[in-house]
């Protein structure tokens, strides 16, 4: 299956929390989109991997995503290596994405950093005709670079190089992340408390997309930052 676009995040949650309610919007175009999470987010201090893995299935349901795949790499110690980048490689190779979209390029969690550049790197890497991987049935691989590599924007507030107009598509969003019933915030919850648990995290969701809206002139908007500039056809292309 070759897909219009590809997210990739470190957990389980990082691509709703980043970039939900763009895949939504671009869904809703006809494009396909795909997800992938490097880990299961194992190490997080609430849940466990059997309801990181349910939650994921609920909210790739809910946004309606083509196919979530993940790599099972080791949550907080994973490293990007030859390893871990031929692998991500065999994924860009397999589904052929046009837009990659992926972690922050600069964060608080240490795998957000790190999976940024990993993937970043494997998209650079997939596109030499040198670099040889295989697919499941044995078979060579065509070299594959996609179009362009976008980075979501996650705790820190970075700012962004352009945003995306995503009003009409927050609520979609919002459904999509508060399927990780374990993970955000919840009044009658015995877990114990984490930077993302409380109600001040779950409203800052929508309030930042509020405030880039309002610097845009729409409602909501999410931010991204690129790796090369963007260029368009005309002036009149940009809002």
């Amino acid at each position: 299956m070759k897909l219009d676009i590809l997210a990739i995040g470190a957990h389980p949650d990082d691509v709703e929390l980043g970039c939900g309610a763009t895949l939504a919007k671009e869904i809703a175009n006809g494009k396909s989109v795909g997800i992938i999470d490097l880990t299961r987010g194992e190490l997080g201090t609430r849940g466990t991997t059997e309801t990181r893995d349910e939650e994921s299935k609920n909210a790739a349901h809910i946004l309606g995503v083509h196919l979530r795949v993940n790599m099972n790499f080791a949550d907080g110690f994973f490293v990007n290596d030859k390893q871990h980048q031929l692998e991500i490689i065999k994924m860009i190779r397999k589904y052929q994405p046009d837009i990659v979209l992926c972690n922050a390029i600069n964060d608080r969690h240490i795998d957000h950093g790190k999976g940024s550049k990993l993937v970043s790197d494997a998209c650079f890497l997939s596109g030499l005709i040198k670099v040889e991987t295989k697919d499941d049935d044995g078979q060579l691989q065509n070299q594959w670079r996609p179009k362009q590599v976008y980075h979501y924007m996650q705790w820190k507030n970075l700012e962004p190089d352009f945003v995306v107009d995503v009003s009409g598509f927050m609520d979609k969003k919002m459904e999509s992340v508060l399927a990780y019933k374990t993970q955000f915030y919840d009044a009658k919850s015995e877990e114990p408390e984490t930077p993302i648990s409380s109600k001040n995290f779950t409203d800052s969701i929508k309030y930042r997309a509020r405030d880039l809206g309002r610097l845009v002139g729409v409602e909501y908007a999410e931010g991204f930052n690129v790796e090369r500039y963007v260029a368009v056809d005309s002036l009149f292309d940009i809002k």
